[in-house]
């Protein structure tokens, strides 16, 4: 009984053997559970367009020996320049008031100490963000709206309205960009490039780039010239190679 049950044993170590020595070379190359070898790039694309709306801040700024005094010139000065802009051609949906401060003025320190500083009167500033759509009208808008009261701020941000097809662009050329990096890096390793895994874009919203190329003008009639330039918009992406065996 003894001698059967050694022989058995025996038989059953050899089968384990010989099956570990038949086993695949792929399953004992990539065992279970471990991602096959792959290469990851970052693709970058950037696409220059001309802007066609261009954005103002501008500021009427009031003061008055109190704080209703003030408010009220600053009112006053503010609806003028709001008519003037509709009246220009801007639409109701690109006024947006971005700022109302009531701050009040103290008169200058003298060599007096512990003194609490005095009033002497308050001021008032009141911004608004304007769309102009139409870009050649943007030199003659701010001329006119400086004339009626705007006396603060006056800064210009030239956009492209309709973003979508610059962005498309943008994107496949980041997505060509990485193709080509990963098949430089595949040929200089003497490696084979697989499907592709994965690909993701930065999360992070393009924005325009300052453009050093020939300037055009934006109004060139009006009484403050501006010139728009070109907006460069850049984004990245991120491609995942599986490497062929």
């Amino acid at each position: 009984m003894s001698n059967r049950l050694v022989l058995t044993l025996a038989g059953t170590v050899l089968v384990g053997a010989a099956a570990l020595l038949s086993a695949p070379a792929s399953a004992q190359q990539n065992p279970v559970g471990q991602p096959s070898p792959r290469i990851s790039v970052t693709g970058e694309g950037e696409v220059g367009v001309a802007p066609d709306m261009a954005i103002l801040n501008l500021t009427v700024l009031r003061e008055g020996e109190t704080a209703r005094a003030a408010l009220s010139a600053n009112s006053e000065a503010m609806k003028q320049v709001l008519a003037a802009l509709k009246e220009a051609g801007v639409a109701e949906r690109d006024l947006q008031t971005s700022g109302l401060s009531i701050q009040p003025r103290f008169a200058q320190p003298g060599k007096e100490r512990n003194v609490e500083p005095k009033i002497i009167g308050y001021t008032v500033s009141n911004a608004v963000t304007v769309r102009v759509r139409k870009l050649g009208d943007a030199g003659a808008i701010l001329d006119k709206a400086v004339s009626l009261g705007v006396n603060q701020g006056g800064g210009i941000v030239f956009l492209k309205d309709d973003l979508k097809p610059t962005l498309t662009e943008a994107r496949k050329l980041a997505v060509a960009d990485a193709v080509a990096r990963a098949k430089t890096l595949a040929e200089a390793a003497d490696i084979k490039l697989g499907k592709i895994l994965s690909i993701e874009e930065q999360s992070i919203m393009p924005r325009p780039m300052p453009y050093g190329g020939p300037m055009r003008m934006a109004a060139s009639d009006a009484a403050v010239p501006l010139a728009s330039g070109e907006n460069t918009y850049r984004t990245q992406v991120n491609v995942v190679f599986e490497i062929a065996p």
